[in-house]
């Protein structure tokens, strides 16, 4: 990585000398570098991606198994294996893994599920108070808990299976995840379909500012936020610290976001926020799971008293991303926070640093005004010029036709 780098470098300042009057033709070319610059490195340049697997769930795993699996692994998701019958003459497919799918979105598929079934409950009183925690209520609603993980596919919870393989350049993988709204990246050999790693999106953010001093890298993560037009590319959703814990949840369902701002009642400025992977706490406090209606958002975001683990190697960078319960992020009351002065170099040093997907963007009285994700920063760095083969899993295919989808050029469409 550090040749790579020290040969770009030169080139930008050939580039720099020889530049003509045309400004134009000095953008083209400078494209062009960038793409040269992002296909010569290979994935297998990230460190602590070989180390970040171990486990899958198959197709016909109950929820509550796949649920209970990733919990006791501490683990924040899996891929999906179908299992084929050796003696079957169906179509077999080049990969034995159709989709990605992780805990938070199974968590909150069932409690929404949950509700929908209480409110059709003539009995909810009794019911909610027989209930002692999150598996005793799937054991005691089968309805719910023996769903099996391939019939999520209907409800979109699972992502796409879209491997890389270690000789995979950067460039593809950033060209994966701007098509795509992914969280990880599983790695497969090239002669293998097993799945031997993961690459999570902070890795790839990670491995961009090592191209700091560079002029294609500088250029753009150098300009403040405001300058980029990436603010507003998703709108926050909050709720007040004197709601409910259900109400974040049922927010974080229905806006499939990564993060529910907290505001203050009062002066609504920022006072923390509810994550995606903070619904594990459901599965493992009885208490917080039976008083989720009852408990403010406030109450909840002070809950946490430890701090943060700090971990500073590079190798660990995608373990702690894919850890589950272990709190290698800022805590709930104390999240990331950009304002629109702010250089896309250091959100991206603040994000990788404190190991969070996103950060807030709030103005001068510490009001939300967006979500910058790191999807929408390496968006920055995917050129849109440059076009990719990309397929997905055959079955998933097959599975999203069913549900009224379809990959169309490498992209999800919807037919409704």
């Amino acid at each position: 990585m550090q040749e790579i780098a020290h040969e770009a470098k030169q080139k930008s300042a050939i580039l720099n000398n020889n530049k003509s009057s045309d400004e134009k033709q000095f953008q083209v070319d400078t494209g062009s570098a960038l793409q040269q610059f992002l296909d010569r490195i290979p994935i297998s340049s990230i460190s602590g991606f070989q180390s970040s697997f171990g486990w899958e769930l198959k197709a016909g795993d109950s929820v509550k198994d796949a649920i209970h699996m990733l919990y006791d692994k501490d683990v924040f998701g899996a891929p999906i294996a179908d299992v084929f019958d050796p003696n079957s003459t169906s179509m077999k497919f080049s990969y034995r893994y159709i989709g990605f799918i992780d805990f938070p979105s199974m968590v909150l598929w069932c409690l929404e599920e949950y509700e929908n079934i209480r409110k059709n409950s003539a009995d909810k009183g009794r019911e909610e108070k027989r209930n002692s925690g999150f598996f005793s209520t799937m054991d005691q609603i089968p309805q719910i808990g023996q769903t099996k993980v391939s019939e999520l596919v209907k409800l979109f919870l699972w992502e796409p299976f879209f491997p890389i393989r270690m000789d995979d350049s950067l460039l593809h993988a950033l060209l994966l995840l701007s098509k795509h709204r992914l969280h990880v990246l599983p790695v497969v050999q090239q002669s293998d379909p097993q799945v031997i790693g993961l690459v999570t999106q902070n890795a790839l953010g990670q491995l961009l500012l090592q191209s700091t001093g560079l002029e294609w890298f500088d250029s753009i993560a150098d300009k403040a936020l405001s300058n980029l037009e990436i603010e507003n590319q998703e709108q926050a959703s909050y709720v007040f610290g004197n709601q409910t814990v259900a109400d974040a949840l049922h927010l974080l369902w229905k806006k499939r976001t990564c993060a529910v701002a907290v505001l203050d009642p009062q002066s609504k400025k920022l006072i923390g926020s509810v994550r995606y992977r903070d619904v594990y706490h459901l599965v493992e406090n009885d208490d917080l799971f039976r008083n989720r209606k009852t408990l403010t958002v406030g109450e909840f975001i002070h809950s946490e008293t430890d701090p943060p683990i700090e971990l500073d190697n590079e190798a660990s960078l995608i373990a702690r991303s894919l850890h589950l319960k272990k709190s290698f992020m800022p805590r709930m009351d104390s999240p990331l926070t950009c304002k629109k002065n702010d250089t896309l170099k250091q959100l991206m040093q603040n994000m990788t640093e404190r190991n969070s997907r996103f950060s807030f963007l709030i103005d001068d009285n510490e009001g939300v005004i967006g979500l910058i994700t790191m999807r929408h920063i390496i968006l920055q760095f995917a050129p849109p010029c440059v076009s990719s083969s990309i397929n997905g899993g055959g079955f998933f295919e097959l599975a999203l036709e069913q549900s009224g989808c379809q990959v169309r050029d490498g992209t999800l469409v919807c037919n409704h």
